[in-house]
């Protein structure tokens, strides 16, 4: 087993990490550009914001494939030929000159970007010490964020001086890049155990999962918060690129530095729950998330700004504590209990542009607004809720 702080726990957290930037720049480079889309193809901003949309729903839905796919044949090489299936996308992509080309293409690079999210962990568990893991999951989930980050910015950079195929050209050339270190630092699985595929054992897990209240609405936490931070990035570039700010798809690329509050967040998840039970460290961070919304109604850029810094911190507070709340309360089968609630998690983040639009043709900025705070109270009912059951739990422990 690879321990903490030694050579081999170095490479390989390093390698996870530079996969998992890979991968999050990969789905969100496209951000930053929605604006393009919509000015190059005569798009709405909704079909503009499908280009994101349609990766994001086939990255959710293969998260059902790999992780018992894995179990079977192996960790590392689905990774690998899974981002190399990425990169060739990518590049593709660049290639490209109609928009449903484009749409094809994303949604057949999201089935490739799901291989490493779905297997990343199970590998650490395989490989790593308890210790070991703890320390490694930490840094992997920072670098999702700046990966994330990273998408958007060269899209943005790339995007606004040598046009949107470029900005894919430009990612498959860094893809290559980070896929060559990830297959060159990555330690060959020394203590994996192939387990023989059960479809219907999977099935039964799955559904006892979504039976089980306590577990469903932590899915729904998740699948409610992403639908709406997610999507409020996309609306917000809209905003930004017309009157009076006139961003520019480089500026709008900075726009999503918003994000490294988020770390922090995550980082600082752990010592929440020493203050404050987990439902109720996911209710503030609702709260912060409703915060922040509000704020980008005031109408100068550096509020907006601030709005998003503290919806990301929110955002982040929250995701850290359902996901932790979820493996935590799983009575069997953790691992699917965790691939179930990252499902909800983009599943929501790809509807939510079909779901705001209503309330953006309606009013724009200010409907985005009023539809984002109603869903946030849905999802802070839902964190209440868990407060209440968890201090039903605890009484009836007490009582027995």
């Amino acid at each position: 087993m690879i321990e903490a702080n030694t050579r081999a726990f170095r490479a390989a957290t390093l390698a996870l990490c530079f996969g998992s930037a890979m991968i999050f720049a990969n789905l969100h480079v496209v951000q930053s550009l929605l604006p393009t889309f919509a000015q190059q193809f005569q798009l709405t901003e909704l079909e503009a914001s499908w280009s994101l949309t349609i990766t994001i729903l086939t990255l959710g839905l293969s998260l059902l494939v790999y992780g018992p796919l894995s179990d079977a044949i192996g960790r590392k090489p689905i990774m690998v030929v899974t981002m190399a299936g990425a990169v060739l996308t990518t590049l593709a992509l660049s290639q490209v000159e109609s928009y449903t080309s484009l749409l094809v293409l994303r949604g057949l690079q999201g089935l490739f970007l799901g291989g490493l999210p779905a297997i990343a962990i199970a590998y650490m568990g395989d490989e790593f010490t308890r210790k070991a893991v703890v320390l490694a999951v930490g840094v992997y989930i920072s670098a999702n964020s700046l990966g994330g980050v990273t998408g958007r910015m060269v899209g943005g950079f790339v995007g606004e001086h040598f046009g949107w195929a470029a900005a894919f050209g430009a990612m498959g050339v860094l893809s290559a890049v980070l896929l060559a270190v990830f297959v060159w630092l990555l330690p060959k699985s020394q203590n994996f155990h192939p387990k023989p595929l059960h479809p219907v054992h999977i099935a039964r897990d799955m559904g006892g999962h979504l039976r089980n209240p306590v577990l469903l609405v932590a899915f729904l936490i998740a699948g409610g918060n992403f639908m709406i931070f997610l999507n409020q990035y996309s609306y917000i570039t809209f905003v930004l690129a017309a009157e009076p700010y006139h961003l520019s798809p480089h500026a709008l690329g900075l726009l999503f530095l918003t994000y490294l509050s988020g770390t922090l967040a995550a980082a600082l998840s752990g010592r929440v729950t020493q203050y404050f039970s987990a439902p109720v460290g996911m209710g503030l961070g609702i709260v912060l998330l409703m915060g922040g919304t509000l704020l980008t109604l005031i109408p100068h850029l550096y509020a907006i700004v601030w709005g998003f810094m503290v919806s990301s911190l929110g955002f982040f507070l929250t995701h850290s504590l359902a996901s932790s709340w979820v493996s935590h309360h799983a009575l069997q089968a953790r691992a699917s209990a965790s691939s179930l609630y990252l499902v909800f998690y983009y599943m929501g983040a790809s509807v939510g542009g079909f779901v705001l639009a209503p309330f953006w043709a309606w009013e724009g900025w200010l409907g985005i607004v009023v539809g984002s705070l109603l869903v946030y109270s849905l999802t802070l009912g839902c964190s209440v809720w868990l407060y209440r059951w968890q201090v039903q739990a605890e009484s009836r422990k007490v009582w027995v």
